[in-house]
């Protein structure tokens, strides 16, 4: 008789495990849509959860392998703005060693980074201890840190649509007082056939403390990505990026 009731009230117990779970998830959901809904007026960060330090952000499987990835600036109403030649470079997602996908963080923020600054970006390396944060180093002795103090993501087991919601405390050092900012940027993620398309929005708020950069201050963004595999995949046979619950880090140089 004891068997028989251990095991209803643990199979009860795991049933509501999986109700509170899908709970959450559509509560995620529903947060994201809003939020994208209500973009530009973002007067304050949305309260995101502090992801903790080996806490990576995980995308569908679709996101798999490198990708050529075309920016394209948009204004508010999702028009182009003329003048603004589109960004392009590439981003790469792989398998970690626990069978999640997830961004190469140094090698995305390197190909970003050297499309927008050229010969200013020297490296990007990864904290050893933070997936979530990394160093850029530029010239004019100054450096570039960005951790990432914020996320929700939807549930990237699910559907061919993906929001993932983060925020970023960005501090450049340099010979001068530091400057402090914080920049949230929330994605909408579609598959389009072998492609994927994203509509990216962002705005800048000023960071704490006093040497925050208000200049930034309620800076709102918007971009249309485009996605497209790389039908020759040079990184092919490369190692995946590094878990750092296992002690490992990366850094990209430019050959400058």
């Amino acid at each position: 008789m004891v068997k028989p009731l251990l095991a209803l009230l643990l199979t009860m117990v795991l049933q509501l495990a999986h109700v509170d779970s899908a709970a959450a998830d559509d509560r995620d959901q529903v947060f994201l849509e809003q939020r994208f809904s209500d973009w530009p007026e973002w007067t304050l960060p949305a309260p995101l959860p502090r992801p903790r330090g080996r806490q990576d952000l995980i995308y569908p499987k679709w996101f798999d392998g490198t990708w050529k990835v075309r920016s394209e600036q948009l204004d508010d109403r999702g028009h182009p703005q003329s003048g603004d030649e589109p960004l392009s470079h590439h981003a790469r997602f792989r398998l970690n060693q626990r069978g999640d996908l997830v961004g190469d963080r140094v090698f995305n923020a390197h190909s970003v980074g050297e499309a927008l600054l050229g010969t200013q970006l020297l490296s990007v390396e990864q904290d050893p201890d933070q997936v979530n944060r990394q160093l850029a180093r530029l010239k004019g002795d100054l450096m570039l840190e960005t951790t990432v103090i914020g996320r929700r993501e939807s549930n990237p087991r699910e559907g061919a649509v993906f929001f993932s919601d983060e925020l970023a405390l960005q501090v450049l050092h340099g010979p001068a007082a530091p400057r402090i900012s914080r920049i949230e940027t929330l994605t909408r993620y579609e598959r389009c056939g072998a492609a994927i398309c994203a509509d990216q929005r962002q705005v800048s708020h000023a960071g704490p403390g006093l040497e925050s950069d208000s200049t930034l201050e309620g800076r709102s963004s918007r971009f249309q990505l485009t996605l497209t595999p790389l039908s020759l995949d040079p990184a092919g046979v490369s190692a995946p990026p590094a878990d750092l619950a296992s002690g490992t880090t990366t850094a990209v140089s430019g050959d400058r």
